[in-house]
Parts: C-alpha cells; sequence; structure tokens
C-alpha cells in the first residue's frame, strides 16, 4: 500500500491553497495526501508588528515543530515567510514554479493621493514601508497584520488611503480586486511568489517524490535571493529586497537596502553569466555591505533596539 503524504499547512485561505495545489501537483504524479492544519504564532497573534514577535520562523515554526515530531511529511511555506537558516534536520525539498512577484497596492476610491502630500498608507512589512517613504516620504505608514481576508477587511474598515499586497497571494484565491495598482518600482522581498517544500534530510523517500515537483529556474533565483538576504541581514530584521530573474543564461541580481524611515537606501544590479552562479548572492552581498551596506546594518540594529 502506498504511503499517505501528510501535508502540514497554516489554515489561512491564502495556506490551504498552496497545501491543496502541492495535493493537486503530487496527485498528477501518482501520490495520496492529505491536508494537516497548524496554526503559527503569526497568525495567533495580530496585534504586534512582525519584527516585534522575533520574526524569524513566525509563520514556519510550529509546522517545523510537528515535522520534527512525526506528525506531518511535508510543510508547504510562502517562501518569502521562510528563515533563511531551517533547522536542524529540515531541508528545502522543493520549490514551485514562482507566480507574480511584484507587490501591488488596493485602494480605496482613486489613486488622486498620490499625488498628494499626505496620505495613509498600511502594510505589516519594513520593506514595503521603507520603499513607500523612499518615493512618498511625506504619507503615513500604519501597521497591517492578519490573513489577507484580514488586512483586506481592515482596508475596508479603517480611514486609510490603501494598503500593500504581495499580488500573488490575492491572485491565488481570486480576491485581486479592481481597484489596484502594480507597484513595479517597489523591488520585492527575496522569493515573493514561489512557494517551498520542506521535508526532514533523513527522508529519502519524501525527497525523491518532492523533487519531482521543483522548478529548477525558480529554485535557482530564489536560492540566490535568499543567499544574499542571509548574508545582508547577520540576523537582524531590515528593509531588504532583492529579485533574480534569468535570461538568455544569465542571471539578472537586483538587490536593495532602505533605512528604516525609507530616507537612505542601496542598490545593486549585476548580469551572472549561469556557470558563475555559484555564491553570487553572497558576493553581491559582501559588496553592498562593502559599499555603505554595513553602516547602514548597523544603524537599523541601533534603532531597532532602542
Amino acid at each position: 500500500m502506498q504511503k499517505v503524504i501528510r501535508i502540514g499547512t497554516r489554515s489561512s485561505e491564502l495556506a490551504l491553497w498552496q497545501a491543496n495545489l502541492v495535493a493537486k501537483q503530487l496527485k498528477d504524479k501518482g501520490y495520496s495526501s492529505e491536508i494537516v492544519e497548524i496554526n503559527s504564532k503569526g497568525d495567533i497573534v495580530l496585534d504586534k508588528p512582525l519584527y516585534r514577535l522575533g520574526v524569524v520562523g513566525v509563520f514556519t515554526r510550529n509546522l517545523d515543530i510537528a515535522m520534527l515530531n512525526g506528525e506531518i511529511d511535508i510543510a508547504v511555506h510562502s517562501l518569502k515567510d521562510v528563515p533563511t537558516d531551517l533547522p536542524d534536520g529540515i531541508v528545502q525539498a522543493a520549490v514551485l514554479e514562482r507566480a507574480n512577484f511584484n507587490d501591488i497596492l488596493v485602494f480605496k476610491n482613486d489613486t488622486n493621493f498620490l499625488n498628494q502630500e499626505n496620505a495613509i498608507i498600511a502594510t505589516g512589512s519594513l520593506r514595503r514601508k521603507a520603499q513607500w517613504l523612499n518615493k512618498y516620504p511625506n504619507h503615513t505608514v500604519v501597521d497591517l497584520r492578519g490573513n489577507v481576508n484580514t488586512r483586506l477587511q481592515k482596508l475596508k474598515d479603517n480611514l486609510w488611503n490603501g494598503a500593500i499586497f504581495a499580488a500573488a497571494g490575492l491572485e491565488r484565491i481570486n480576491l485581486l480586486p479592481k481597484n489596484h495598482i502594480v507597484l513595479d518600482w517597489m523591488l520585492p522581498a527575496p522569493a515573493q511568489g514561489a512557494i517551498m517544500i520542506t521535508a526532514l534530510e533523513k527522508d529519502d523517500e519524501i525527497l525523491k517524490i518532492c523533487s519531482q515537483l521543483n522548478h529548477q529556474n525558480t529554485a535557482i533565483a530564489v536560492d540566490m535571493e535568499r543567499e544574499f538576504l542571509n548574508m545582508m541581514e547577520g540576523g537582524c530584521t531590515a528593509p531588504i529586497a532583492a529579485l533574480a530573474t534569468i535570461e538568455d543564461d544569465c542571471v539578472i541580481f537586483r538587490g536593495a537596502l532602505f533605512s528604516l524611515d525609507g530616507s537612505h537606501k542601496l542598490e545593486f544590479l549585476e548580469r551572472i553569466p549561469m556557470d558563475e552562479i555559484k555564491d553570487a548572492g553572497k558576493i553581491c552581498a559582501e559588496k553592498m555591505l562593502e559599499n555603505g551596506g554595513a553602516e547602514m546594518m548597523a544603524a537599523i540594529k541601533l534603532e531597532m533596539n532602542s
């Protein structure tokens, strides 16, 4: 009798959509599965900004524990929520083909406020906040927490002009409103739009099965972005953005670091041949740190700890 693969997931509508996508892809390959819902600290505590929760692993920790306890065989995550250093014994088993990596602004009535000095924009992301303030320094950015559905409702219920979301999340569960604009000037979070499957390092059978779902070009791109993030952060949550795209046997890598208030930014652009991508994310981060990034990161850590 074939093993039924237990898929661990958070219980939000988006998380369940992602888990069901994995279940469908497994079924298409001839494997049976069942979905196991496990809530995370990030889903339960909604009255504090993410960076005050100890953001590393806030959406993944409970799934990691369930896997290490043998309650699930694999876990499905929005890859941008996954810490760059996985727990001992847990590995990346597959990355699905990336969806839309852009951020979008969902607005209330119209976009006239973009040309006005005062506006209120909601987001729970330091990266989005810093980039918005870099472009619109006189606007006010307020914190917004919760799953996609909760955040859309909060936008309706509050006197805000708009709120920033990842396009992929709203598109996946058919909640993308007509009143939105694509923020193509905003550099995304590392791995935004990608779905990751994790499994136990010792579970060779599961790893072999999951490898059949892996999308190689997506894996190359997001691994570089996450390597860049890991090298830049040094354990500190900061407004860091990165995007790697593959064109004509090269990876076009863009990275950025912003001060918390958005007043300062460092940007990086590199074209890397595919046969030279080993450690490329780390090398790009080292270049940024050497050219003012280290000082900016020190200032960010000082401000966040004050």
